[in-house]
């Protein structure tokens, strides 16, 4: 398998030396370059091609929100995940507005900071249960749209799906959803690729948006 091409962004360079030291441990994932701020990661993401670009959001000259909004519009293929020390509400909409899959906190464990860097890779979407919980609420604050309400499932979920997309819509990660269903790894992907394609959902967070306006959470 090819490992995950990451590029790390972040103006403390003490802090990106640790991460791409952890990160090397993992043979999945190979960590091509590094940035100080927004402006030099976008040459670096042009250069150096990543799959995977770890954003900090408070930087000097370009911060990591108006990065994000960039790499997606020039570089469709780049999967950003937000990493952070901040969760607070407009942090967390500014960088999912400007198009990333995913919002952790610096305090993630290396296990779970590994594991979103590989999902994001396979193209889902990777919250911290906290980070979800504000997302969906907001969503739930927003006015009815004009247009009209999604059609009930021409294919229905079974019983083991909802399961699964309960907490999937909480933030857990396949792990952690094999471990609360005691099901293996494996079992839990297919379940997950199972429930987005049957809610006609890109990645996790639209199937948990997907699945509340259908009644399903």
């Amino acid at each position: 398998m090819t490992p995950v091409r990451v590029l790390l962004v972040d103006d403390q360079a003490l802090f990106r030396e640790a991460l791409a030291t952890l990160l090397a441990t993992h043979d999945g994932i190979d960590v091509v370059g590094e940035a100080g701020n927004g402006d030099e990661a976008l040459r670096q993401a042009a250069a150096l091609a990543p799959d995977v670009v770890l954003m900090d959001l408070r930087m000097p000259v370009l911060d990591g929100v108006a990065a994000t909004r960039r790499l997606r519009a020039e570089h469709t293929d780049i999967r950003v995940i937000a990493l952070t020390t901040f969760d607070d509400d407009e942090d967390v909409f500014a960088a999912v507005r400007a198009g990333a899959v995913g919002y952790l906190l610096k305090d993630v464990s290396s296990a779970r900071l590994v594991e979103a860097v590989l999902a994001a890779a396979r193209g889902e979407s990777v919250l911290q249960p906290s980070v979800a919980a504000k997302v969906l609420a907001r969503f739930a604050q927003l006015p009815d749209a004009p247009e009209p309400r999604p059609q009930p499932l021409v294919v229905p979920l079974s019983e083991r799906e909802l399961d699964v997309l309960r907490l999937l819509a909480d933030g857990r990660s396949n792990r952690e959803i094999a471990a609360a269903l005691f099901l293996a790894e494996g079992t839990v992907k297919n379940h997950v690729t199972n429930v987005l394609g049957k809610l006609g959902a890109r990645d996790r967070t639209q199937a948990a948006l997907r699945a509340r306006d259908l009644g399903l959470l």
